[in-house]
């Protein structure tokens, strides 16, 4: 299986900590975001992972590589980050990933290492982390479940009193939704949307894709500097 870690974005949100500095090198509890995710992937047994970077990318690179962790790492530049969504950021890996049981990541997330334990030994193929919650605004991408906990409808605009939690951005894809998905996003790379959208195409052609509860394990995504001060208060207990 290979890691997918999409760091391309501009984090505009979070300027002026990110003036200098892409999002996933700022410090959660004393660590680079970047540092405990490409940990993490090595301690659940990833080899390689495939980086698609674009603001301030040679930092992020020369970072990763500085690290030395036992991990083979490929950089894809995103030329176009500016003006593109992560949709076009995933479609990007295409030739380096398709065909093979991927880990996709975004890069600004935090989380204990036991959710990705948690993910990859599902008897899912096809999954993805949620964080169950009573209390989804705008802002999160949301998940609408089937009675087998198996994902009907996810994006940033459903209804939040009908979604189960929010999608973390950790999935799994076994090596053949793999490859209908790069067929999907083979169309729709060239719209500014987010990946959900073509997670939302496959599901709609037949792909099951199971939701795994986060549970307790701390996990947030980083957006805004309030996000920063909520992850280094769970940074204790990011393990």
């Amino acid at each position: 299986m290979t890691g997918v870690l999409l760091a391309a974005g501009l984090a505009s949100r979070l300027r002026p900590l990110t003036d200098t500095l892409p999002k996933s090198l700022l410090q959660v509890g004393g660590k680079p975001i970047l540092q405990r995710t490409l940990e993490a992937l090595h301690g659940a047994g990833i080899e390689r992972c495939v980086i698609v970077t674009g603001y301030l990318h040679k930092k992020i690179e020369r970072f990763a590589n500085a690290l030395c962790l036992p991990l083979e790492l490929a950089f894809i530049y995103n030329a176009a980050y500016e003006h593109t969504n992560n949709n076009y950021s995933l479609w990007l890996t295409r030739e380096a990933v398709d065909g093979e049981e991927i880990l996709l990541l975004d890069a600004d997330i935090v989380f204990h290492r036991t959710i990705l334990d948690r993910l990859l030994r599902s008897m899912h193929r096809d999954a993805l982390i949620i964080r169950k919650s009573n209390t989804l605004g705008n802002e999160e991408i949301k998940c609408e479940l089937d009675g087998e906990g198996a994902v009907l409808r996810i994006g940033k605009y459903l209804d939040p009193s009908k979604a189960a939690g929010e999608s973390l951005g950790i999935e799994k894809f076994s090596a053949s939704t793999t490859r209908r998905l790069f067929e999907v996003l083979e169309r729709r790379h060239v719209h500014n949307e987010f990946y959900e959208a073509s997670f939302q195409e496959m599901i709609d052609s037949g792909v099951r894709l199971y939701a795994i509860e986060a549970g307790n394990l701390p996990c947030m995504e980083i957006d805004t500097p309030d996000d920063l001060a909520v992850a280094e208060d769970l940074a204790s207990n990011l393990q």
